[in-house]
């Protein structure tokens, strides 16, 4: 028999229709346990038909082997190379936001060996963390919202 969801929810409200609340710890995924029902498997997702539904289908699909404790696909909005350079930014945005030059930065993400093989002014990795760092700040102001979305063809 399946294991019903009974969620811990510190923030829910009683309505007519159901009780709402949110899970996650910053309250990103809300939910409406259907009025009337008093097995906790009830929930129900409501989705926008909008241009992000296959998305949105794929998080729910995680958020569903998550909640029966099953292993949790890998998300294809992403791909390793982009994954990879991700982190590469988000380090590179720590490193400005505490300080570090673009050339601590550069010894950091590939190696002192490799960044002092070459002149620093005209080196390819320092053009390459300079950019990180601006491509790290674009998503910070908001850029990120494009990760989100599948990349679709025209």
């Amino acid at each position: 028999m399946p294991r019903p969801i009974a969620p811990d929810l510190p923030t829910q409200a009683e309505a007519e229709e159901g009780r709402y609340g949110v899970l996650g710890t910053d309250g990103s995924v809300p939910f409406l346990n259907m009025a009337g029902r008093t097995d906790a498997g009830s929930m129900a997702i409501l989705l926008p038909l909008d241009d992000d539904l296959p998305g949105r289908i794929e998080a729910i699909e995680r958020f569903w082997q998550m909640l029966k404790a099953r292993p949790v696909p890998r998300d294809t909005r992403m791909t390793p190379y982009q994954r990879q350079r991700f982190r590469m930014m988000m380090q590179a945005a720590d490193g400005r936001a505490a300080g570090a030059s673009y050339r601590e930065i550069s010894i950091v993400l590939f190696g002192e060996r490799r960044v002092s093989s070459e002149p620093w002014k005209t080196s390819p990795l320092r053009a390459a963390v300079i950019a990180l760092a601006r491509n790290a700040s674009a998503l910070i102001s908001g850029g990120y919202l494009g990760l989100l979305r599948h990349r679709r063809k025209p």
